[in-house]
């Protein structure tokens, strides 16, 4: 997908939403565990039911990779489905990779052409060459973890401005163009600074609902330079109940965080 199309369907659908499918087996509604694969049913049975007010899946692999064989099997078979059925969603694969190049262009491949994902999140800790195979891919997109939600983040993240200077130092990289970057809801003190440097470019928003990000505060904020910013809400929806009205409940949460998006 072009960027030009995501921001075309976040006007249309006026949202900001991204679906993040934190899929835990152990969670989901007991009665699905009649099918043969649970996971992927309520991953399909959400995505039938929210498709037309979000823009955006993020799919965190790690729910999956824990399953094994079984959960890389229900991973593949959403990401199939979003992509035959849903295409104007932006999808995302927070795998969180970064390692030589030689691995990057494995990882790449993995996500980009097997499973043909939009973007995927990369820990730029080991620097440009860990990141420069995932921006040869036309119309995919690289998501650097640069100031996160969570509270190890002030361990490494903010102490002497590193996640300035990653998003400085990446802005610099041949086909930087294709870079976004993940900036938790929660640090909403440092959005200021960080549009500062990159007033146009697509941030994905992680920590709002289960964490305590704010979501007025993250649209106020971070909106002012560009309409360019994805909100990831995940275990708030898509756990908002674990009996049979859970698609009932999924799409209220949805429709009172997108009451809170003036576009």
């Amino acid at each position: 997908m072009k960027l030009n199309e995501l921001q075309k369907s976040i006007q249309l659908k006026k949202t900001y939403l991204c679906l993040g499918l934190d899929t835990d087996i152990k969670k989901i509604p007991t009665h699905l565990s009649k099918h043969v694969d649970p996971v992927f049913i309520f991953n399909k049975s959400l995505i039938d039911r929210l498709h037309n007010k979000i823009v955006a899946i993020k799919i965190n692999t790690a729910f999956y990779e824990a399953n094994g064989t079984k959960g890389w099997s229900s991973l593949t078979k959403t990401i199939d489905y979003i992509n035959q059925n849903y295409p104007d969603l932006f999808t995302i694969a927070d795998a969180k990779r970064g390692d030589i190049g030689n691995t990057s262009n494995m990882y790449a491949k993995a996500f980009f052409e097997k499973l043909n994902f939009d973007s995927i999140t990369i820990s730029p800790y080991m620097g440009n060459d860990s990141v420069n195979q995932f921006l040869k891919y036309e119309n995919k997109y690289t998501i650097l973890l640069a100031l996160t939600s969570n509270e190890g983040s002030n361990d490494f993240q903010i102490p002497n401005d590193l996640y300035l200077n990653i998003i400085t130092k990446s802005q610099n990289w041949e086909e930087s163009h294709k870079l976004m970057y993940v900036v938790g809801a929660t640090k909403d003190e440092y959005f200021k600074k960080i549009r500062a440097l990159i007033p146009n470019s697509f941030l994905l928003v992680p920590g709002v609902g289960s964490q305590g990000g704010n979501i007025n505060k993250v649209v106020n904020k971070l909106t002012k330079t560009s309409n360019n910013i994805l909100i990831n809400i995940s275990r708030a929806i898509i756990y908002a109940s674990n009996s049979k009205d859970y698609l009932d409940k999924a799409e209220k949460s949805v429709d009172y965080f997108n009451s809170q998006i003036d576009l």
